[in-house]
């Protein structure tokens, strides 16, 4: 018997003693747990935990500007409760909020602060255009009042109305919850090295 055939037995050796030591615990695991690890453990994938916990977990930013911040203060109460939505604590600080709503006319002297507000945000962060006024213009057709918060905000859901409902913006929270859902939230490693290696 040469090196080679001793080598060979000596692997087979071992992989037949690996294969009993697996054996042996799933048995071991299969006594034990008897199912009841089966019945609790709930696998997914790491996106789907991070977009449901995003999109139940809104935190808005406090940015009324005129009548229809009336209507969003209303719908954080307890007639339309907001809080199904995980979206019942306003925010002061900007640092500590993940949605912009921006419920009333934005003046062009009002628009460089809104800006600025919606910069200090952290990621992920998403805007409502709550109103015609935020949305269009609305009746203002000034110079002095901007014709759309989309002009300086990328806006992920515009709501209708002067002023729209509690039910409306609620509805508006629903729109963006499920646009939340529907978003990648794991980006891949490989595109984002690869835009670094061109930029460089």
């Amino acid at each position: 018997m040469g090196l080679i055939d001793q080598a060979v037995d000596a692997f087979e050796n071992e992989i037949n003693n690996l294969k009993l030591n697996v054996k042996d615990t799933v048995e071991a695991m299969d006594y034990e747990y008897s199912g009841s690890l089966y019945d609790t453990v709930l696998t997914t994938k790491l996106g789907k935990v991070v977009g449901w916990a995003q999109k139940n977990a809104l935190w808005p930013a406090t940015f009324g500007l005129a009548c229809c911040a009336i209507e969003m203060m209303a719908m954080a109460n307890s007639r339309w409760d907001a809080a199904r939505f995980g979206a019942e604590v306003f925010r002061a600080s900007p640092r500590q909020a993940d949605l912009m709503i921006v419920s009333g006319r934005v003046s062009q002297k009002m628009a460089p602060i809104l800006k600025q507000i919606y910069d200090q945000m952290p990621e992920p962060k998403w805007v409502i255009a709550m109103g015609a006024c935020a949305s269009t213009g609305g009746m203002y057709r000034s110079y002095a009042v901007l014709q759309g918060v989309d002009r300086i905000l990328p806006v992920d859901v515009y709501i209708s109305g002067c002023p729209p409902r509690p039910e409306a913006l609620l509805e508006g929270f629903m729109r963006l919850q499920s646009k939340i859902s529907n978003e990648p939230h794991i980006k891949d490693a490989k595109p984002a090295r690869a835009r670094e290696a061109v930029v460089t």
